[in-house]
């Protein structure tokens, strides 16, 4: 892939997150259907507390602070923290001697996510602006690295994945909710640029999964899938993705039986070898 290619495929989901935090703002998102599935994931105990907005802009695919097993006083990071929603639930759970950070790199999402926080009153948790390829905040830093459906999103894996593994401390956790594919795409889906806006086409298959956490210096490695789309989820995954679709370049229908069984919801785990000192 070209700088060019990487720079277009970044352009295009920051436009798509841009988009989601302004009708989050105003409380009218309904969101993509992964946004969907993940919300019916927390505990409504959990978010009960937190501003109806930050739940509007969960677009995950799962739910990563339980995935995560946090502890008081842990720091986290949170990769792509889109609305907060993840940020917010891990900074009650590692609590007032912990702290969590959330990264992201659209400003809309950062905005509605600062807003969030101070409407929920959290003051353990702090958002950066930047990319998940090039995370601001030093060596060893982090106890607890969480996503929701965004790693899948990047360009560039092996560089989100180094830059986990650098600002983990040793013995650090890795615990993120991602879009894993149980086999290849073909190339016209692949270089569907509304697709990877839609969590799909940028997904890795789960051999190439663990072969790029392995690459990265991470052990202790597992894969769970915790959901296989069928048709009628591609279908409705897609449905506000086809006017980005060149219907020249792609059969949608077509696209939409190809991927039938081919697209998961997984937790991902890994570890940094080592013990905390």
């Amino acid at each position: 892939m070209t700088t060019r290619d990487a720079e277009e495929i970044r352009t295009a989901v920051q436009a798509r997150y841009a988009d989601a935090a302004k009708e989050a703002a105003s409380c009218t998102a309904t969101g993509a259907t992964t946004g969907l599935i993940g919300r019916t994931l927390y505990d409504e105990n959990g978010t009960h507390a937190l501003p109806e907005a930050a739940l509007a802009a969960s677009l995950g695919c799962g739910n990563p602070t339980l995935l995560a097993d946090l502890r008081p006083g842990e720091v986290v990071l949170d990769l792509g923290s889109g609305g907060g929603i993840d940020v917010l639930l891990s900074a009650r759970r590692v609590g007032p001697t912990g702290k969590a950070y959330g990264l992201d790199m659209t400003p809309e999402m950062l905005e509605l996510a600062r807003a969030n926080q101070r409407q929920s009153g959290v003051t353990n948790a702090e958002f950066l602006q930047g990319t998940i390829e090039d995370v601001p905040l030093s060596d060893g830093s982090v106890d607890v690295i969480i996503s929701n459906c965004v790693v899948n999103l990047s360009p560039d894996k092996e560089a989100v994945f180094a830059e986990a593994f650098r600002v983990l401390k040793p013995g650090g956790r890795l615990a993120i909710s991602d879009i894993v594919l149980r086999r290849s795409l073909p190339e016209a889906v692949v270089h569907a640029m509304g697709l990877w806006t839609g969590c799909v086409a940028g997904a890795l298959t789960e051999s190439r999964y663990r072969e790029v956490l392995r690459a990265a210096g991470f052990d202790e490695i597992g894969i769970e899938s915790t959901r296989v789309y069928d048709h009628g989820d591609i279908a409705q995954m897609a449905g506000d993705l086809i006017a980005t679709i060149d219907p020249d370049g792609i059969d949608v229908e077509a696209t939409i039986t190809e991927l039938d069984g081919a697209v998961m919801s997984a937790f991902v785990r890994a570890r940094k070898p080592g013990h905390p000192g």
